[in-house]
């Protein structure tokens, strides 16, 4: 079997995950905020959407879904009870998705959002995480309603899985992501060099994304609030009570904010 992975662009920035089968000419869509460009992609290559999952609750990631139902009426939708869609599947942490003959491990990795969902999918012994708005290549989703204890706790949850798994975040905002890191960690290597090929690939309108994990330890400071140079950067910005790793990624979150 054959899977490929192909991201739909809608909106400004945003990314429509597309898994593509192409062996049957079916696909799955991940997070499909608008409904347009993924008609035109699939009827474009002939596919046939059979399923759509979905990360969290905000309309840039659910408002294309029940079009696409329209449009596609066998379409399989997998959300979790909170998602504010009418699901066929509903989801929790420790839940289990089929793609086809493969298998996604549903994770809890709520903090921009409570009930934000992560799809870990194995695809022939290689992982591939779709985390929404959880995790950007160099930085983290806004705290709107989960907590920041929360978020914290799901990056230490995804830094746990294997360094060469390919995480798919679902925005394109990578190069601001890497002017703050620099802004915190001016001499990090892995950050400038990250700078300056999403600032290549954005003006050819070539995603940055997806990333490995072992890239993104690196190059994200948020993975980073260990690390003396990171604490040493937010420590020259904004006070901190102790040099406890939650109480500098909840500094970073809060400069990142501001930035």
């Amino acid at each position: 079997m054959s899977i490929h992975i192909h991201p739909i662009k809608a909106f400004n920035d945003n990314y429509i995950w597309t898994l593509i089968n192409d062996n049957n000419k079916q696909a799955i869509v991940i997070d499909p905020g608008q409904s347009a460009p993924v008609i035109d992609y699939l009827e474009a290559q002939g596919l046939e959407l059979t399923a759509i999952w979905t990360t969290h609750h905000h309309h840039d990631h659910i408002g294309g879904v029940a079009e696409l139902q329209e449009h596609f009426p066998m379409t399989h939708l997998v959300a979790h009870s909170e998602h504010n869609v009418d699901e066929d599947q509903t989801i929790k942490d420790g839940s289990k998705v089929n793609a086809w003959r493969c298998t996604a491990q549903v994770w809890d990795i709520s903090g921009h959002t409570a009930s934000h969902m992560a799809y870990v999918l194995d695809i022939e012994g290689s992982k591939h995480c779709f985390c929404g708005d959880t995790l950007f290549s160099g930085g983290c989703g806004r705290v709107f309603t989960g907590t920041i204890e929360q978020l914290y706790n799901s990056f230490k949850r995804l830094n746990g899985l294997p360094a060469e798994t390919l995480l798919y975040p679902a925005h394109e905002y990578t190069a601001s992501n890497m002017r703050f890191g620099l802004s915190i960690e001016p001499e990090n290597i892995a950050i400038q060099q990250a700078l300056l090929q999403a600032e290549e690939k954005t003006a050819q309108g070539i995603p940055t994304l997806p990333v490995t994990l072992a890239h993104e330890r690196a190059a994200n400071v948020f993975l980073r609030a260990d690390v003396l140079s990171v604490i040493s950067g937010v420590k020259a910005q904004l006070p901190l009570v102790d040099d406890k790793p939650l109480t500098v990624f909840t500094a970073l979150r809060s400069l990142k904010n501001d930035f």
